[in-house]
């Protein structure tokens, strides 16, 4: 029988234990036992599937991973400690010295810093394309390109790119294109169906919801993610059955509480752009937004990710962030409590001004995760603070 993607979320599991759990234990374990020689033997040879050590597998890392396959439609996966921990492991994992990616230049600061300062260290080199000019990605193209990357809708500028035509691209040229699914999530976007081979996660964000682990994922064909996984097995890159635990468990609750971030970032977008203080705001599902018609195409719902600018530059921004009062102010974002980011000092500081400003994040760009609080009383506090400039 095949269960709807909510249904997924909730009712993939690993076989019961004797004792008939109804809900997933913890298998807090550093390994496993044998019967015997040879079931050892065949074990290690990989002749037997089952678990031979955490850094490996465990009963519930394969859960959580299985949810996040199944939710994308993907063929297998493998689980990291952190959401970067997935980019930098399916990087290393599939390049040799000597490959190229070309990526689209609006990447998180730590991808940036990745692509820019400790790849080439190895001699591989990244080329950007901006998201406005995808019609210069071919121009790109090197023949020792591997990999075509983009994170949509992207951070912190909540742009979206057509994955259509990065999957066209892709299969054009044999490249593998790899997507970052985390503002979108499983529930309101799968990249695999416009023909990514990989899309990665950080499960810290949405997945988890509530601010609590770390942890990372990428799902994809069966054949690249056997090559990611031997790089995780032997580099030590675990995710801890206890963070995996949680965040199966999280995934339960993924399509309710994203239905709630949407509704209510809808709500707060809308208040925004019509604020005398803003000078602009960007939400794929505002129809002043850019890429309005394609985020409706291959999105579910906008997300809980807005960006806008205040007016009156970096001052008028510093009186904004220091007039909240009930919002959060943090670097992080998919919790359950909205969460206001600079991004140009914090998430994307180690970019150099003018990277930053290709990008559009301004001095005065504002990140707004939008969590699961009264819509009311988030648009207040905001309110407020704007009023104050």
């Amino acid at each position: 029988m095949s269960h709807r993607l909510e249904t997924k979320a909730i009712r993939t599991q690993m076989e019961r234990s004797q004792f008939l759990e109804h809900s997933t234990p913890l298998h807090l374990t550093s390994s496993f036992v044998f019967e015997d020689a040879e079931e050892m033997r065949a074990a290690f040879a990989e002749e037997k599937q089952r678990n031979i050590y955490s850094r490996f597998t465990n009963p519930n890392t394969s859960e959580f991973i299985e949810k996040v396959v199944d939710m994308e439609g993907a063929e297998d996966g493998v689980s990291f400690a952190t959401g970067m921990g997935a980019v930098f492991g399916t990087f290393a994992a599939l390049l040799d010295s000597n490959d190229h990616i070309v990526s689209a230049r609006s990447v998180f600061g730590s991808t940036h810093t990745l692509f820019t300062k400790f790849l080439p260290k190895w001699n591989i080199h990244t080329s950007y394309f901006e998201v406005n000019q995808v019609d210069k990605i071919e121009q790109l193209i090197q023949p020792n390109t591997k990999i075509l990357y983009a994170e949509t809708p992207t951070n912190p500028g909540v742009d979206v790119l057509d994955l259509s035509y990065l999957g066209k691209i892709a299969k054009k040229h044999n490249l593998i294109l790899v997507i970052d699914n985390c503002f979108a999530t499983p529930y309101l976007q799968q990249p695999i169906k416009f023909g990514a081979e990989l899309v990665i996660h950080s499960a810290t964000k949405l997945i988890d919801g509530q601010g609590r682990v770390l942890g990372g994922v990428t799902v994809g064909s069966k054949e690249l993610i056997r090559e990611i996984y031997l790089f995780a097995r032997n580099t030590g890159s675990a995710l801890s059955p206890f963070n995996a635990w949680i965040l199966s468990k999280s995934m339960e609750t993924l399509p309710v509480r994203v239905d709630r971030h949407c509704e209510t970032a809808l709500k707060i977008a809308t208040f925004l752009e019509n604020h005398p203080k803003v000078n602009w705001v960007r939400y794929p599902f505002l129809k002043s937004h850019p890429q309005y018609n394609l985020a409706k195409e291959q999105m579910l719902q906008g997300g809980s990710i807005i960006a806008f600018e205040v007016s009156g530059g970096l001052e008028a921004g510093r009186t904004f962030f220091d007039n909240i009062k009930m919002l959060s102010l943090s670097s992080n974002l998919g919790d359950s409590r909205t969460i206001v980011t600079h991004p140009a000092s914090t998430t994307h500081s180690k970019l150099s001004q003018e990277d930053r400003e290709a990008v559009g994040i301004t001095d005065g760009m504002v990140r707004l995760s939008i969590g699961l609080e009264h819509s009311q009383d988030i648009e207040d506090d905001l309110s407020q603070a704007l009023n104050t400039i």
